[in-house]
């Protein structure tokens, strides 16, 4: 009788430790998603939903597993330079992604940077491979094909907030296709320039147009040129007479 009732001692012993550690291992499976996180299920490897803040319970590891990624943090994209030392005006020239050409054949150099977060975490841990990659190969597409279509002098002068939204509305166009689930915060145009081997060439032509200009306006208005002319000879005189 001794031996039975020692024996079931120790089977309810084992039984009780097993209900332990089963129950440990069943808490495992909460968790919680802070604020500025999603919450991404994964069934034995495979994305099966989505969770948002607050605290909610999956099946225990190695069944499922959670991933938690910072979806309001704005990441950036530089594209056509890399900035260094910690300043804005501190880059170097990237010349395979800021070299484009206009829609009247001139070369451009463009710098710009991409501002974007991920809206849709699971989307964007699982539709594509590398989403900053993809976000960066679209940017520089949708870019090149926008300044493709633009005339070098509306580049380079009053086209740029233009250009940005065009390049905003069409980036999360085309990322809404991939099903990336990425949104592009802005798109900011840094440098507009002609290339640097011919930049003091176009000031220069930009000068004599600015000459040309004045000098067609003063023949269209002849009383404002004299009046101009009299003012600084006005000026010259009272100049002249100080003593």
């Amino acid at each position: 009788t001794h031996c039975i009732s020692s024996a079931a001692s120790d089977v309810y012993k084992r039984q009780l430790l097993l209900l332990i550690v089963i129950g440990f291992w069943l808490i495992t499976g909460v968790y919680r998603v802070n604020p500025q996180q999603q919450g991404i299920v994964m069934r034995f490897g495979e994305f099966v939903r989505t969770t948002q803040p607050g605290l909610h319970y999956h099946l225990p590891s190695p069944i499922e597993n959670v991933l938690t990624p910072d979806v309001t943090r704005d990441n950036r994209i530089e594209i056509g330079y890399r900035s260094f030392g910690g300043a804005a005006t501190s880059r170097r020239d990237v010349p395979d992604e800021s070299k484009m050409i206009t829609g009247d054949e001139n070369n451009i150099d463009i710098d710009f940077i991409v501002f974007w977060k991920i809206a849709d975490a699971g989307a964007y841990l699982f539709n594509i491979q590398d989403p900053p990659e993809t976000v960066k190969v679209a940017a520089q597409s949708v870019m090149r094909d926008i300044i493709g279509q633009t005339k070098i002098q509306t580049a380079l002068t009053g086209g740029r907030q233009d250009i940005q939204l065009k390049a905003k509305i069409m980036l999360q166009d085309l990322l809404n296709e991939y099903q990336a689930g990425v949104e592009i915060r802005d798109v900011q145009l840094l440098s507009v320039d002609p290339p640097a081997e011919v930049i003091d060439a176009f000031n220069d032509v930009q000068r004599a147009r600015q000459d040309r200009d004045t000098l067609y306006q003063g023949r269209l208005n002849p009383i404002a040129t004299f009046s101009d002319v009299g003012t600084v000879i006005w000026l010259s005189l009272i100049h002249i007479s100080e003593p």
